[in-house]
């Protein structure tokens, strides 16, 4: 028993055994090596002491040959065989005839692009190489099933797939992951699913999401994610309010969704990636982390018009919302925000905002860069700021003059430290920008900026800008200089796996900023025979 759990414990690992012989012969092939390499101790012995030893090896090779494994009770088993790949996980059924279907037998399933051969290529046929799996394990399988995922590259048989989840619905499980797949058509997720009363994750894509009339909600769902999900703005709003336990919610490219309204008092993530009308965030104080980009409809992105006395949907929007830690917001959804008059200031400041990302930002877009500019100044205790840029030559006079204003304007960042600008290409409203923050940032201790074409700006240039730090440090980089870093940074991490005698590195801190990028990839040349 001393050896299997040498093998099991170790790492928190197990490695797979082909057969009781071979398992055995591990761990004499290991006792051999441990005798020669003290055999200079063992001349030193009494004879006595060494045929006792002898004595008791031999005894311990003849308990190696006891087959301890199999008769381990089945939770151990089973916490042991899920930590494998289900592929490997099969190929127990050669141990013996006990073995044949143990692995159906296991409480998490997880069939992905492993379970099926590689020279299987159609679709079709890779479902039904999945679908060998599904039928075995419904034939043989006796207990609860915890958790079951897909994520292949297939073309399911929607019948097999809808009787597949009534299936697991029976088996009472927590954990429902459909990942994306080639999908044909919507399949109609069956309504089963909508009576489990220990569903704690439900990952959904491809289907269509209708609630039953008598849905009461999901008591214990904490993680809701659906992906290209066709379901009604009223069934979300429904299915969203009735998880009093929801932590997690994630709407990826939904269908006919004409808004989203979330209203959840537990909810602390929220992410939107999908195209929508309108959106109310309504009671959710627990809110800390709000990541939306808007998508088009139609090719279009939906542009209110602004209405005579109304407030603006910033404030409408996240006025309120006090105890947000993180935003991450596209350019389109901050010019959906900026509708109506947008105020230097939100009346209810973000007093936790300390990380804002502002992802595809247009420097031709007004509405997009004063409701970017009115957050920034409505979180007095924000440390990191995040922009990526969406490459414009294109002049837009009124943002650079805006800009212009606001770095007259007295008002500061006062515990901003970490700025990354993605994408630039240097054109005046950029600039403006760069100056607004460095001007008015007086403990920022990096701005790194990744230009997106040409050569990266010159040192002395950036230098000879005012700035609030004297103790800023600049990273600069050009996005070709960023490509070849990744390049080097994965050869780096094959080589270290090859145990490469001449470590491979970039020469850190010997180029100056006005300089070629360079790094010393001798020993990549050699290894490689290049």
């Amino acid at each position: 028993m001393l050896y299997v759990h040498m093998i099991l414990a170790k790492d928190d690992s197990f490695v797979l055994i082909e057969s009781i012989s071979h398992f055995s012969s591990m761990v004499t092939t290991y006792t051999c090596s441990w005798l020669r390499r003290y055999s200079s101790q063992f001349a030193e012995e009494p004879t006595e002491k060494i045929m006792r030893k002898h004595e008791n090896q031999a005894e311990m090779e003849k308990l190696t040959k006891i087959d301890r494994i199999s008769n381990l009770p089945w939770d151990v088993l089973d916490t042991i065989l899920v930590r494998l790949p289900l592929k490997d996980a099969a190929r127990t059924s050669i141990l013996s005839r006990k073995w044949r279907y143990k692995w159906t037998g296991l409480s998490q399933f997880i069939l992905n692009d492993k379970c099926i051969h590689n020279y299987v290529s159609d679709k079709a046929a890779r479902w039904r190489e999945i679908r060998k799996i599904i039928d075995l394990v419904q034939s043989n399988h006796n207990g609860p099933i915890e958790k079951f995922k897909l994520a292949a590259y297939c073309c399911p048989n929607y019948s097999d797939l809808e009787q597949w989840i009534s299936f697991l619905m029976e088996k009472g499980v927590k954990e429902l992951i459909i990942r994306e797949f080639s999908l044909v058509k919507h399949f109609k997720l069956p309504a089963s699913v909508f009576c489990c009363p220990k569903l704690s994750h439900l990952d959904l894509y491809g289907c269509i999401l209708k609630l039953p009339s008598l849905f009461k909600g999901f008591d214990c769902l904490k993680i809701l994610q659906l992906s290209h999900v066709s379901i009604l703005s009223d069934t979300l709003e429904h299915l969203i309010r009735n998880c009093p336990v929801l932590e997690k919610l994630t709407l990826l490219n939904l269908d006919h969704l004409a808004y989203v309204r979330i209203h959840n008092s537990n909810l602390t993530y929220v992410k939107i990636d999908s195209a929508f009308e309108d959106i109310c965030l309504g009671h959710s104080p627990l809110l800390a982390s709000v990541d939306i980009r808007m998508l088009p409809i139609d090719g279009r992105i939906i542009s209110q018009q602004p209405e005579q006395g109304k407030v603006c949907t910033l404030i409408r929007v996240f006025g309120y919302l006090h105890g947000i830690n993180r935003l991450s917001f596209s350019n389109q959804f901050l010019e959906f925000l900026a509708n109506n008059d947008v105020p230097e200031r939100l009346p209810s400041p973000f007093y936790s905002l300390l990380t804002l990302e502002l992802k595809e930002i247009r420097f031709t877009s007004m509405k997009g860069i004063a409701a970017s500019i009115s957050i920034l100044r409505s979180s007095p205790n924000l440390k990191d700021l995040l922009v990526t840029v969406h490459p414009c030559e294109d002049i837009c006079k009124p943002v650079v003059d805006m800009m212009t204003g606001q770095c007259q304007s007295e008002f500061y960042f006062n515990q901003l430290k970490v700025v990354k600008i993605r994408g630039i290409i240097g054109t005046r409203a950029e600039w403006e920008f760069l100056k607004l923050l460095l001007a008015h940032s007086p403990v920022l201790e990096s701005m790194t900026i990744v230009k997106f074409r040409g050569d990266r700006f010159s040192e002395s240039f950036l230098q000879e800008v005012e700035r609030a730090s004297k103790h800023v440090k600049f990273i600069n980089f050009s996005v070709k200089a960023c490509k070849l870093f990744k390049l080097i940074h994965s050869c780096e991490q094959e080589l270290k796996m090859i145990s490469m005698e001449e470590p491979f590195h970039l020469e850190k801190g010997k180029a100056k900023m006005d300089e070629p990028f360079y790094c010393n990839i001798s020993p990549i040349c050699q290894k490689f025979g290049r």
